[in-house]
């Protein structure tokens, strides 16, 4: 399952260094613990230029096979939205910082999805941006004398239920390592890897998040173990299996 999407907004073909802003927002997954209504996340620029960077949000919405909709909420009244992301407008001066503040206004019954855009983009005078056009000019000659690359990121932020109860199946059976999530709240498996005996020759390590109701099946490798960190909100435990 992928949770996370990484969206190429503009690219003018590099023939030189990169130029302008670059974005770099963190974590690419965020928690909203069971209790709380916010949380602040921070955007970086690590370009050399300014960055005008739009940010919206939108609900992703599972299926009964489990494939995600996104469904667009910024239409609604300010009450209705599940997520709204205060300011919604950033200027982040190159190699600097700016927070968004995420509030939650939805129901805590159950587990809900949201997925965040950090979009630069160039302004103009209808983007509310609150700049001259003047000041739009003169930004848009600065980008234009070097190599313009402005690249959009996508993160996933997981609101909790407020009576979060995780539950964790691990079983090993046919040659098989499943792993279900019989909870309320989803469950990471991070840094998951499969490895020879001992530890040695690991593949890659990966992230597998699963949601409520998600069995995940690993095929066995006789004489391979899988090896990952099992994350029930703020529980880790560091697990091994080993195939017969």
């Amino acid at each position: 399952m992928q949770l996370f999407r990484l969206l190429t907004i503009l690219a003018l073909l590099p023939l030189t260094a990169q130029a302008g802003p670059q974005l770099n927002v963190g974590g690419l997954y965020d928690y909203l613990e069971a209790g709380k209504t916010t949380l602040a996340k921070r955007i970086y620029n690590r370009g050399d230029s300014t960055a005008f960077v739009k940010v919206s949000v939108l609900e992703l919405v599972y299926d009964g096979q489990g494939k995600p909709r996104e469904v667009e909420i910024e239409h609604l009244p300010l009450e209705q939205r599940g997520v709204v992301a205060s300011p919604a407008r950033l200027i982040i001066p190159a190699q600097g910082m700016q927070s968004v503040r995420l509030l939650y206004r939805g129901e805590r019954d159950r587990e809900r999805y949201f997925r965040l855009r950090f979009i630069p983009v160039l302004p103009d005078k209808d983007d509310r941006f609150a700049l001259s056009e003047t000041q739009i000019e003169q930004y848009r000659e600065t980008l234009s004398a070097g190599v313009q690359f402005l690249a959009g990121y996508g993160t996933l932020l997981f609101t909790r239920p407020n009576d979060t109860r995780y539950q964790t199946s691990l079983r090993q059976a046919g040659g098989q390592l499943r792993v279900g999530n019989e909870g309320n709240a989803t469950v990471l498996l991070d840094n998951f890897r499969h490895c020879q005996a001992g530890g040695q020759g690991c593949s890659e390590p990966v992230k597998h998040h699963l949601r409520p109701g998600v069995v995940r099946e690993f095929a066995e490798q006789p004489g391979w173990e899988y090896r990952f960190d099992l994350h029930e909100g703020a529980t880790h435990k560091a697990l091994t299996f080993k195939a017969p």
